[in-house]
């Protein structure tokens, strides 16, 4: 016990795969003040039973990159530190067994050219010849990634832990932590059965245990724990033993070679949860009794596939709890609710695949405040309110693990858990025809079907184009010719106040938000990199009070965003306000004279101009008026009281319906920007972009003199270049469906991906936006002078470029 330490700078909790990875890369940045602790043997918890398929490729890059760095770190660990890790370069199949999945599989073929991966695309005889144990009559192609792998699970963390040690990092085994020692809202140790180490910061990798422990100190984990089964074979004669990993996601599961055997798992549509209770006291290298029965249609299904299972002698069948989360993605970050308290957790069967990078950006996130790199897909500020409720991440969690292996249909919605949270005008647009969709547990209107004709308010998925296309054309028309009403109450909604608001928010954002009070300013908040972390409005409704309007699944992260940021010694308080108002868009032409219709206010562009917030009144409810807009049209948000949002509502369709006026939803809200070239964070922006790359340089207020975050970092790019720029391509192909993700060449060669796609039905053509790269620079004469093809599908279709938007409304009807 004398060795046992009584301070840290960070103290690592949970000794699998994700704690001994972040020890050694903490480590590596010379973190040596590190300790980790488990409270009972390395990989004793999730990690020892792992079935250990290494896979790269995600939707979305980063993560790819995440887990690209995972298959680079094994391939050098062992001759690192001595240890064998099991890793075996043997690469990793996928079968399409219908057409639907054929075509899931070519985008996704594409989508890896766009991050760099070679995948191949196979045919059904060149697939059996890599796996000679399958049949393939029912097989349509195949794609081989010659990357992918497998690996022990416990010796690559044992390897990992020496690697940890080597650098200095201590690890303490039967070592619970029962406490943390929290004052004033910082940590200040944590509380050990063998005693108490003052420490400054915490990451909790204690992975199924992540959501209990967490919550103990207020901060929201959300996971569950679920059972989940494979099967390990005798030795089957004629076993090759360098078998590519195998997914089979028609037949919802996966295979490995293992010592001459094969493990045999999948996802079944029926999951089991388990723990629901608590996870019992003593439960570590402990697995749950074996369910047969449960697990017998995966049986039946990998018998069509592998007939010699069918002989096989079956050595186990494992089940063992892993936590699932609720949309899929693993749980990475500093918590919102406790500062330097970081989270590690909830890696849905891939912790193996993920732990090298995960414990990578884990341990820069720790050490310089923010990770190398944008990884928003994984980040715990991508959670809000419902997450923080039990019952409903069991049952999304459960629909997430079911859908594992179904087909990943474009803009597919969750059905479980709704509605959960609903705007005051959910039933007048249920009884409307809305086809709802869900956002951060919010009932939102996607799309309205014309129940007169017979059409009904249900997506059916599609690569193509889906059911709800002419519904959304209809709305678009609307839109550009008469207008839409939108229930966009859904968006988070904040306000600052305090004496130094004004000085706080000016520090915090990249435009000028010091303008006369009823002003309204579009601006981003850039980080020390000049990227974007936020991109919203401003509007100021007193010397020292602003309104802050952002868009709903960026709730957490966006209010986490400025609190943290707010200078130390100013005084200024933000408080959110999104339940207090719901929000009607009311966009188009004739918006103006709906509004008129409504109200006795003056809403003439010379009394009401553009950027601007105003009170009005409308059927006596006073509400706060923005005239801003994502559509390109003439409009305004309309933030109404909750209770009066009714009354407004039945008012403008009263007075709008004999103009045209039409319910729209958040579909119609995409094709009108794609056209009018808005940008939309989380996609074609954000802490990997700067306004500069991204077109937006516009709203950026260099020349005020005034300081302001990520300034330095503007400066000096505006002073270099840029090596990539954000542009628009256009397909005049009407059977071509751009989705995001297609690979772009310039002239040939690759020079980047999609950021979004979509189509505008004013245009009447596929649209998508990208970053154009260049390492030696890029600028709009680069840009504008390529010859530019896309990458659909593993089909290169031609495309044009445009630097500038595709449809004004404005412009478009003075030429008319």
């Amino acid at each position: 016990m004398t060795d046992f330490p009584t301070s840290a700078k960070t103290v690592v909790i949970g000794g699998g795969i994700v704690g001994c990875s972040t020890a050694y890369h903490l480590g590596k940045l010379g973190q040596t003040d590190t300790v980790l602790l488990e409270r009972k043997k390395l990989t004793s918890g999730t990690t020892f039973h792992a079935a250990g398929l290494v896979g790269q490729l995600r939707t979305s890059a980063n993560i790819t990159e995440l887990l690209g760095y995972s298959v680079d770190l094994y391939n050098r660990l062992e001759a690192e530190t001595g240890l064998g890790t099991g890793w075996k370069m043997n690469g990793g199949l996928r079968l399409a067994c219908n057409a639907d999945r054929w075509e899931e599989v070519k985008r996704q073929a594409t989508t890896a050219q766009s991050f760099g991966l070679d995948m191949q695309l196979l045919s059904p005889s060149e697939a059996r010849d890599l796996w000679p144990l399958m049949t393939v009559e029912d097989v349509v192609g195949a794609a081989f990634l010659p990357t992918d792998g497998q690996a022990n699970p416990s010796d690559i963390t044992q390897a990992l832990a020496k690697g940890a040690r080597q650098s200095g990092v201590r690890i303490f085994e039967d070592t619970a932590v029962l406490d943390i020692r929290i004052e004033e809202g910082k940590i200040k140790g944590v509380e050990t059965e063998k005693g108490f180490i003052e420490c400054e910061r915490v990451v909790c990798c204690a992975g199924q245990w992540s959501r209990e422990f967490a919550g103990r100190f207020g901060v929201n984990v959300p996971l569950v724990s679920v059972q989940h089964q494979y099967l390990i074979t005798e030795q089957i004669e004629g076993m090759p033993r360098n078998l590519p990993t195998l997914r089979d996601p028609d037949r919802l599961t996966y295979y490995k070679e293992e010592v001459g055997g094969l493990v045999m798992g999948g996802y079944e549509p029926n999951p089991v949860l388990w723990a629901t209770e608590g996870i019992p006291k003593d439960f570590h290298f402990s697995l749950l009794p074996s369910d047969f029965e449960h697990f017998e249609p995966m049986m039946e299904l990998a018998l069509g596939r592998v007939p010699a299972l069918e002989t096989a002698g079956i050595k186990e069948l494992i089940n063992g709890p892993e936590s699932f989360t609720p949309d899929g993605n693993f749980i990475l970050g500093e918590a919102p609710e406790l500062k330097n308290f970081f989270v590690g957790a909830g890696f849905n069967a891939f912790g193996i695949a993920s732990g090298g990078g995960a414990g990578m950006v884990l341990a820069e996130w720790v050490v310089k405040g923010e990770p190398p790199y944008d990884l928003w897909a994984a980040d715990i500020r991508r959670f809000g309110r419902p997450h923080a409720d039990t019952d409903w991440i069991r049952k999304r969690t459960y629909e997430a693990y079911g859908k594992h292996y179904t087909l990943a249909w474009p803009m597919e919605e969750h059905k479980s858990g709704r509605p959960f949270r609903t705007s005051p005008l959910y039933d007048r647009l249920k009884a409307a025809g809305a086809c709802f969709g869900e956002k951060l547990g919010w009932g939102r209107p996607n799309w309205f079907a014309d129940l007169k004709a017979g059409e009904v308010p249900e997506d059916i998925y599609s690569f193509g184009r889906p059911n709800w296309f002419g519904a959304v054309a209809r709305e678009h028309k609307a839109a550009r010719e008469a207008a839409v009403l939108i229930d966009q109450t859904s968006f988070a909604k904040y306000e600052m106040t305090g004496r130094d608001a004004a000085a706080a928010l000016d520090w915090i954002t990249a435009n000028d938000i010091l303008k006369p009070v009823g002003a309204l300013t579009y601006t981003q908040m850039l980080n020390d990199k000049g990227g974007i972390e936020c991109d919203l409005t401003v509007a100021r409704l007193a010397e020292n009070k602003f309104y802050i309007v952002t868009g709903t699944g960026f709730a957490t992260h966006d209010f986490n965003w400025i609190s943290k940021n707010i200078p130390d010694g100013m005084a200024a308080t933000l408080r959110d306000v999104t339940e207090e108002y719901a929000v009607l868009s009311l966009m188009g032409p004739k918006a103006r004279d709906i509004l008129s219709a409504v109200t006795g206010d003056d809403v003439s562009n010379a009394a009401f101009p553009f950027a601007t917030v105003q009170e009005v009144d409308i059927a006596g409810v006073t509400l706060r008026a923005l005239r801003i807009t994502y559509m390109g049209e003439l409009g305004w948000e309309l933030h109404i009281p909750v209770k009066g949002a009714g009354i407004v509502y039945d008012a403008l369709m009263q007075a709008g319906t004999p103009l045209g006026l039409l319910n729209a939803g958040y579909r119609v809200i995409e094709t009108c920007r794609l056209e009018k070239g808005y940008r939309a964070w989380g996609a074609d922006i954000g802490p990997d972009h700067t306004p500069l790359e991204a077109g937006l340089g516009w709203a950026v207020k260099l020349k005020s003199g005034r300081p302001f975050k990520g300034r330095a970092a503007i400066e000096a790019q505006k002073e270099t270049g840029v090596k990539k720029m954000l542009a628009c391509f256009t397909v005049d192909d009407p059977d071509v469906v751009l989705l995001g993700r297609e690979t772009i060449y310039r002239n040939g060669v690759r020079v980047g991906w999609l950021s979004s796609g979509g189509y505008g039905h004013t245009i009447a053509k596929s649209i998508g936006y990208g970053y154009v790269r260049a390492q030696q620079g890029v600028d709009e004469d680069f840009v504008a002078s390529g010859s530019y093809e896309l990458d659909v599908a593993q089909k290169k279709v031609p495309c044009e470029v445009h630097l500038k938007p595709l449809y004004d409304p404005a412009m478009a009807r003075i030429k008319a």
